[in-house]
């Protein structure tokens, strides 16, 4: 992670002025089982897509809220990076989108018994958006509801 004075003077001046959100209180759920009992889904802001998915558009401004459902089943290797920040190194999630994207983890965890099971879906998004209106009100919702249809218990956040 790139410390402030690592950023470019426009990045760092963007910083400086963003009016970050602020949510209090935090939302908090007790687990409803033991974790070993417990289905997981993933949602990570990497941005990643599966060939043949419609891309996110890095044009828009304030950033595309909109998500890629990613199935369990899906091959993490051919994940492809779309995030459209250059505020950071690619290279790592590029090379092993396990650091973004850990879905063949938490299959491990589910076959030794650390989490009940793996959910059937999960939820790709962009990260660095700054106009956060649609992403709060529209698309975790949108998330969610998929997560309830497909009995998940946990979500994994994995921000980038």
């Amino acid at each position: 992670m790139a410390t402030v004075s690592e950023l470019s003077l426009p990045v760092r001046a963007f910083l400086r002025g963003y009016r970050w959100r602020r949510i209090d209180p935090v939302p908090f759920a007790a687990l409803p089982r033991p974790m070993e009992e417990c289905t997981v889904g993933l949602v990570s802001s990497a941005g990643f897509v599966l060939p043949g998915m419609t891309p996110f558009d890095g044009t828009l401004r304030g950033g595309d809220s909109s998500w890629r459902r990613i199935p369990a089943d899906a091959d993490g290797a051919a994940l492809i990076d779309g995030h459209r920040s250059d505020s950071f190194d690619h290279g790592g999630m590029n090379s092993d989108p396990e650091l973004a994207f850990p879905l063949g983890r938490l299959r491990e965890l589910a076959a030794a018994g650390e989490v009940g099971a793996v959910a059937p879906n999960h939820a790709s998004c962009m990260g660095s958006i700054t106009a956060t209106g649609r992403l709060v009100k529209e698309t975790a919702p949108e998330i969610a509801a998929r997560f309830v249809e497909d009995q998940v218990d946990v979500a994994l956040l994995v921000p980038v």
